[in-house]
């Protein structure tokens, strides 16, 4: 017999009980054959009281509902207080809970136990995250391991508080949060310690000051002094044209502007790299 068949009689039997009572109630409400002065005035009859029925009914109702939902809308169901909870379920426990019957439905036991969000041991069901993380210092170190970028979304569910513990290793200068403008997701990347150096003022104007060669001739000795091969040669370039006939054409001499807050940057989803640019 299943449950829509137990449910049924059930209202039967509810039924039967609510008749039986109330011919119960209205024989003692009868008064009983004894002499009574014939002027005396009848007593008057007694209301008959509601009779009231517990939540088993609704209860029933919603048990019903919820196991005649799609396979889908019962693995929701389970995977919502695995996450919420964080806790390991034997299948009894999970249908006294959300009223899921794993061991009574083949394709929902299936979907669970394959599921890559849910990790089964044979007995009980827990969730289970793509990185088995217990905290900030932990989500630390697996930032660190991935230089080029790691995407929010694969650690935003290895526990409850991972998205604040990110926010507070952005402000004390361990991550970097940036969002992929064609995406539209958040990725975090490693603020290495390493690369945090001061450079003192004077040997920044030391190095502003060095005055390189014009000619790409002069810049490929330079290079040749200190040991690197040219990827081009000019000199021998030149000398070819000359004897073709053709006159090489002077650039024009470019003017090197500074980068200001007027200036177009291409890269201003990395606002990070331009809070000291001249005014």
């Amino acid at each position: 017999m299943d449950l829509k068949d137990s449910l049924s009689k059930f209202k039967q039997q509810q039924e039967r009980c609510q008749s039986s009572l109330a011919s119960i109630a209205a024989s003692t409400s009868k008064p009983k054959h004894r002499a009574q002065p014939v002027n005396a005035p009848s007593a008057p009859a007694r209301p008959l009281q509601p009779i009231k029925f517990s939540n088993d009914t609704e209860r029933l109702q919603h048990i019903n509902s919820v196991r005649k939902s799609p396979v889908g809308a019962q693995i929701k169901l389970v995977i919502e207080l695995l996450y919420k909870t964080r806790q390991a379920f034997t299948a009894e426990q999970i249908n006294e809970t959300t009223y899921v019957d794993i061991h009574g439905n083949k394709a929902v036991f299936d979907s669970l136990r394959n599921n890559p969000k849910v990790h089964y041991d044979g007995r009980r069901f827990s969730y289970k995250s793509k990185y088995d993380l217990k905290g900030k210092d932990q989500l630390l170190v697996l930032v660190r391991k991935y230089p080029e970028g790691l995407a929010v979304v694969e650690v935003k569910d290895a526990y409850p508080t991972v998205l604040e513990d990110l926010q507070a290793l952005k402000a004390a200068g361990e991550v970097w949060l940036l969002s992929n403008m064609d995406s539209q997701e958040d990725i975090v990347y490693p603020n290495d310690p390493k690369a945090k150096i001061k450079v003192d003022d004077d040997l920044k104007q030391l190095f502003r000051e060095i005055e390189l060669p014009r000619d790409m001739v002069d810049i490929e000795k330079e290079l040749q002094k200190n040991g690197i091969k040219p990827m081009t040669n000019t000199a021998k370039r030149r000398a070819a044209a000359q004897i073709n006939g053709v006159q090489p054409k002077a650039k024009p001499k470019k003017k090197q502007r500074e980068i200001t807050r007027r200036t177009k940057l291409t890269n201003a989803h990395l606002p990070e790299l331009f809070q000291n640019l001249n005014p």
